[in-house]
Formats: structure tokens, sequence, C-alpha cells
């Protein structure tokens, strides 16, 4: 039997690359989507490539009741879970007023985005772990964060998701001491900015702009971050690894004479 994965977020961006690299290395492959059911199906014919199973569970992971379903769904179709990645995601301006500001915020938008960066990982992580235990597996739970949980973005207004992702690192960290009592590993990754679809969404001088607070000199792309994943699913190799969030960001988050997201375009 293969060992088995579960993403969530995996129809784009660096939840897709992460399954097609799982199927690379002999994972059968869970693929968690939403919004755009198509993009899941695309991944999971190019897991399929690699000669693994790749199933498709779409549902929004903000709900712990959909989480739930998934999570039996996907262990009475591979029969269990080893590797969970919690991948799910993102965050627009808030909506409400001409500024976004935080005064004018619908509480509903409160809602939504810590229910989809926060919440959905520990709704997911309660069921991974419980069927983990249970069968005595020695897995390994993967938070995605972001750099946004260390600094804020003041001027793009996403005062929710950063305190979201906040959240998922100590959550990341509670869980990661919690659960290796029973070899299962916790730890996450805060990407900075990453070239994908996503970024398309900002035009070409809001990019440099980006890129110039950045000290490596620009944005990285997914390949920057999949071999983390792979490394912290890899129990030989991340086993000492507890309940940590690696920040992969070019140096951002740690220059202390940049404004960080603090600008202005």
């Amino acid at each position: 039997m293969n060992r088995s994965v579960l993403i969530s977020g995996a129809s784009h961006g660096i939840g897709a690359a992460a399954a097609i690299e799982f199927a690379k290395n002999g994972y059968d492959v869970g693929i968690n989507g939403n919004k755009n059911p198509k993009a899941a199906e695309e991944v999971a014919k190019e897991c399929m490539k690699y000669g693994v199973k790749a199933e498709i569970f779409i549902g929004d992971v903000g709900k712990h009741d959909v989480c739930k379903k998934i999570m039996e769904d996907f262990i009475g179709c591979f029969g269990r879970i080893d590797v969970l990645v919690n991948n799910a995601g993102g965050a627009l301006n808030i909506p409400g007023g001409p500024n976004g500001e935080f005064k004018d915020m619908p509480m509903e938008y409160w809602d939504e985005q810590i229910a989809l960066n926060l919440s959905s990982a520990a709704y997911l992580s309660r069921y991974a772990s419980e069927d983990m235990i249970n069968k005595g597996i020695k897995g390994s739970i993967i938070n995605i964060s972001s750099i946004h949980s260390r600094v804020t973005w003041v001027h793009r207004r996403m005062l929710p998701y950063s305190a979201g992702k906040s959240g998922l690192n100590m959550l990341t960290k509670a869980l990661g001491v919690e659960l290796i009592r029973y070899g299962i590993n916790v730890n996450g990754i805060a990407p900075g900015l990453i070239f994908t679809k996503i970024a398309d969404r900002y035009n070409e001088e809001e990019l440099k702009s980006f890129s110039r607070k950045i000290p490596y000199g620009n944005g990285g792309t997914v390949d920057d971050i999949v071999p983390m994943i792979m490394f912290l699913a890899d129990k030989e190799k991340s086993k000492f690894i507890v309940g940590q969030t690696i920040f992969i960001d070019g140096g951002q988050s740690v220059d202390g004479s940049i404004e960080s997201m603090n600008f202005e375009f």
C-alpha cells in the first residue's frame, strides 16, 4: 500500500505543485479544491501519470462538517492518512468601505477569513490525527502559513488574514508538542512572495515594488517551497523538528531595515 497525502487547496499554486511532487515520490494523493473543480481534475490527471491513485475531494474546508466528510471519504478511499498538508488559505482587501479599513469591515468577512486560514487546519488536523493515533501511524501534518503571520500588509488591508495565519503558527507549535508523543510531527512553512497564478492579480510595477523589499532581490516560486514540504513529510529526515514554522521569504521577514510590506504603490 502506498503512503497517502491529503492536500487542502490543491487545485493551483503551491498545493498543486506539492500534489504532483508527492505523486512523483509514490504517494497516493487526495486533492481538495472548492471553487475550481476543473483545475483540481487537471492536477489529479497529472498525478496519475506517475502510477498512483489521485482522488478529488471538493468542499469548503472552512466548515468543520465538510472537513469531517472529506477525511472520512479520504480514509475510505486510501485506507489511512500518512501526511496532511493544510494549504488552503487566501485573502482579498477588506470589503465594506472605500479604503478597506477594519472599522468598515463586515464581521462576516472576519469569520470567513479565520475559518479559511486557521480553522480549516484545525478541523482537518483534528480528524487526521485521530485516525493516525488509532492506527499507530507516525504521520506528518504540515501547515502552510505566510510571511503575513509575522509582518502585516497595512496598505493592502489584510488584517484578518494576518491574524489567521499568526494563529496558525501557534496552532503548529501547540499541536506539535501535543502530537509528538504519538510520533506525529507537526510543522509549518511560511512563504513570502511566491509567483503563482494568484500573483497575476498584480501588475508589473506592483511586482517590482514587492521585489525591491526582499533582500534576496526577487520573489520565489513553488520550487522554493515544495522541497521543504517534502522534507517535512520525510519522517527520517525531519523527525527532530517539532512545532516549527519555517519562513521561506528571501529574507524579507528578518530584515529590520526594511519596512516590510507597509508600502504604497
